[in-house]
C-alpha cells in the first residue's frame, strides 16, 4: 500500500498504448494450390484478426479520452453543486433586502412562497413534458420491416413483442 492510501504503486499518469497488432500471415497457401474452402477460411481468419486489432486500437485511443471526459464531467458536477449551494445565499439576500420595507417574518415568508411557487411551476412543466414521451416509432417501423427481409417466425415473435410493449 502506498503513502497516499491507494493500493497501487503504478505511474501517476495513464498513457495507453498498443504494444503489438495481433495479425499473422494465415494465408500460407501458394497461388493456385488452395481450395475455395481454405481461401474462405483464411479470409475469415484475417478479417477476424483485423477486426480484433481495430477494436483494440479503438479501446486504447478511447481510454485516454474517457479519462479526460470523466475529469471534465466531475469538475462540471462540482461547479453545479457549488452553484446550487450559492443560490441558498441569494434567497437570504432577497429576504434581507425585503426586511428594509417589511417585517422580517413577512420578507422570509414571501421568499419561501416564491420558492414553492417556482418549484410547483417547474414540476408542472416537467410533468407535461413527461406525458408527451411516446413510443420509439421509427424503431418499431424498422423492426416491422424486418419481416420483408427475413420471413419467418423470429420476426413475427419480435413484431408481437414490440406491438404489445408500446400499444
Amino acid at each position: 500500500m502506498s503513502n497516499n492510501g491507494l493500493f497501487t504503486d503504478g505511474p501517476k499518469d495513464f498513457t495507453p498504448r498498443v504494444s503489438s497488432i495481433p495479425l499473422s500471415d494465415v494465408d500460407t497457401t501458394r497461388s493456385g494450390e488452395g481450395s475455395i474452402g481454405e481461401l474462405v477460411s483464411n479470409a475469415t481468419a484475417q478479417m477476424s484478426s483485423l477486426f480484433r486489432a481495430e477494436l483494440e486500437l479503438a479501446k486504447t485511443e478511447l481510454a485516454g479520452e474517457a479519462k479526460k471526459g470523466a475529469i471534465g464531467g466531475g469538475l462540471f458536477g462540482v461547479a453545479g453543486v457549488i452553484a446550487l449551494y450559492s443560490s441558498f445565499f441569494f434567497f437570504f439576500f432577497v429576504a434581507e433586502l425585503l426586511t428594509k420595507w417589511l417585517e422580517s417574518w413577512a420578507a422570509y415568508l414571501i421568499v419561501f412562497l416564491f420558492m414553492l411557487l417556482s418549484a410547483a411551476l417547474l414540476a408542472l412543466f416537467g410533468w407535461k413534458k413527461v406525458k408527451t414521451v411516446g413510443a420509439p416509432q421509427k424503431t418499431i417501423d424498422s423492426v416491422n420491416e424486418l419481416k420483408n427481409l427475413v420471413p419467418g417466425q423470429a420476426t413475427k415473435k419480435l413484431e408481437g413483442r414490440t406491438r404489445g410493449m408500446y400499444s
